[in-house]
């Protein structure tokens, strides 16, 4: 954000960043032509998104501008770690606030979060919203909701079987979603649109055991425990989170990352879990669809 957002801000340009949770690199390059029609596109970069490839770190530390550690040590009462019951991304809008007050800027801005389950503002009053501010930020999990429906519904599953159909699922959701609505109304604006994801996802194929006690966490790609039991020669061990500046639900902790297309699953049950998440897109580990992710900026053409 200081990168990019700030030296707009500073050159007087309207800036709206849209953060597409889950936005693979590839539906990214699949969606560009759409764009392009109406924006030009200045920068098409790519850069690396942390570990865990999960919204709650992720996420939490592009608004904060800090790793997991340092938010967790600075605004204690903003993180929330794998062990809570709490919604761990919802003081995306603090931490963005503090971040943008530590470089400077302290003007309102206009921040929104949008769910499949929750579409907020109609067009006409978000577009309104963001013309009133010089910063607009909008969060959209629409891509990230597919996702994970795709593994717990049939319908879902068969739409999206492969990366191929992954994508173009994507594309015709874009193509007739009030957000392509919303990007079209702007072009028509002077205004600057700064395009980024949070991590991407990858296909599983392979799973791999793992043994912890009740509090390890449950995400498929990664676990954080203090009595974790696996083979070290399958997986990504992270033994000082500190190190890694990744906070600790107990001073023994170890996170473990599934590379590849692998995914966790428990020795219990282990045939049907192992069938049941074959072929599901997940995030939290290690593998190019999670970690490049792409960053764009893009100019309107009007």
């Amino acid at each position: 954000i200081k990168e990019k957002v700030l030296p707009l801000l500073k050159k007087g340009e309207k800036t709206l960043l849209l953060l597409i949770d889950n936005l693979r690199y590839d539906h990214w390059v699949s969606l560009r032509p759409l764009l392009a029609e109406y924006y030009s596109i200045e920068q098409d970069e790519q850069y690396c998104s942390i570990l865990p490839t999960s919204t709650q770190y992720s996420r939490n530390a592009i608004f904060a501008g800090l790793m997991p550690k340092e938010i967790e040590k600075i605004y204690p009462e903003l993180w929330k770690n794998d062990d809570d019951d709490e919604m761990k991304n919802q003081y995306e809008e603090e931490l963005l606030t503090s971040q943008l007050k530590r470089f400077g800027y302290t003007n309102k801005f206009f921040f929104e979060k949008i769910t499949a389950i929750n579409p907020g503002k109609r067009v006409t009053e978000k577009l309104h919203s963001i013309l009133q501010h010089d910063f607009s930020v909008i969060v959209y999990n629409f891509i990230d909701t597919l996702s994970h429906s795709r593994t717990e519904m049939d319908m879902i599953k068969e739409l999206a079987n492969d990366e191929a159909a992954y994508r173009s699922l994507t594309i015709s959701w874009f193509q007739h979603s009030s957000l392509f609505e919303l990007l079209q109304e702007l072009a028509k604006k002077d205004i600057s649109l700064i395009i980024t994801t949070d991590h991407g996802s990858v296909r599983v194929q392979n799973p791999i055991k793992v043994v912890g006690d009740k509090n390890i966490t449950t995400n498929l790609r990664y676990k954080q425990g203090k009595a974790l039991d696996y083979n070290p020669k399958e997986v990504f061990e992270i033994k000082k989170p500190f190190e890694a500046h990744l906070p600790a639900i107990n001073i023994s902790s170890t996170y473990i990352f599934a590379t590849q297309q692998d995914f966790f699953a428990y020795p219990n049950n282990f045939n049907h879990y192992a069938k049941y998440y074959k072929d599901s897109f997940q995030h939290g580990g290690i593998s190019i669809e999670e970690m490049i992710i792409p960053c764009i900026q893009l100019t309107s053409k009007k």
